[in-house]
């Protein structure tokens, strides 16, 4: 019963706020292109799965995703796993004991990220464009390590408590000198990769990660430290998609010198 009344809550106000989109299409449909809308029974029919996904998807995250990325970091980081895992019983905790917590956070941002939804669309659609010149498979794993490598150094800072913007800064820093010299058609991707790998799937596992670790690491703050692994997720993934493209430039560059060096010595 109180799984039903929770779903009903939750219905209700994913209605409210798909009201005002509804609102909005069916409004300049009508008022502006003054136009009936076509296939007006699918479309209502969509909107139906649109709100019953988005209730289930909302109480799954509150029943599952969340409560299990919290306990994941509190087990982690609890002295005696970490104890006995470290083999330094009675010794003081260092950001170098906390191997697991890297471990899991680096499979988890490398699984979500795998798994969303709205990367394999980006990743199909670039694949279209390019006439298959951009790798539906090699965009998503350069987006997945790029997620990896930014929530590792997320958990990193949680645990060692050092400030956000250091980071932030000199990541945007680093993409902006990649950005100079990366090939013109993978730039506005590689951007568009780091916005769409915090959807459905990695939001809620990492930010459960983040808050999880510092409402149990000593001296760290839930809404100081726990926040911010989002903002790791989405900027890392920029600079891997453009090393990606550089890389592949590279290797295409190589291969057609040494294809000509070959040719030139069998013309002699």
């Amino acid at each position: 019963m109180e799984l039903l009344l929770h779903l009903l809550h939750t219905g209700l106000s994913t209605v409210l706020d798909v009201l005002p989109i509804v609102t909005i299409i069916l409004g300049f449909q009508v008022l502006v292109l003054r136009q009936q809308i076509p296939n007006l029974k699918r479309v209502l029919i969509g909107f139906v799965y649109v709100l019953v996904g988005l209730t289930l998807f909302l109480v799954g995250l509150e029943e599952a995703l969340f409560p299990v990325g919290k306990l994941m970091a509190q087990q982690l980081t609890d002295p005696a796993f970490i104890s006995a895992a470290a083999h330094i019983p009675g010794q003081p905790l260092h950001w170098n004991n906390y191997t697991w917590v890297y471990l899991f956070a680096a499979a988890i941002g490398f699984s979500t990220t795998i798994a969303e939804p709205a990367l394999i669309a980006v990743a199909i659609k670039a694949n279209q464009v390019s006439a298959g010149a951009i790798s539906v498979w090699g965009l998503r794993v350069a987006v997945a390590l790029g997620v990896t490598t930014g929530i590792v150094l997320g958990t990193f800072r949680i645990i060692t408590g050092t400030p956000l913007h250091y980071y932030i800064i000199t990541g945007y820093v680093i993409v902006l000198i990649q950005t100079m010299f990366a090939p013109r058609m993978i730039i506005a991707l590689a951007y568009d990769s780091g916005g769409v790998t915090t959807s459905t799937v990695t939001v809620p596992l990492v930010a459960a990660l983040g808050l999880g670790l510092a409402s149990t690491i000593p001296g760290r703050s839930a809404l100081l430290d726990g926040f911010g692994l989002i903002a790791f997720a989405s900027l890392f993934p920029i600079m891997s998609v453009i090393g990606y493209a550089q890389l592949s430039a590279w290797w295409i560059k190589r291969q057609q010198r040494l294809q000509l060096r070959d040719s030139n010595d069998n013309d002699r």
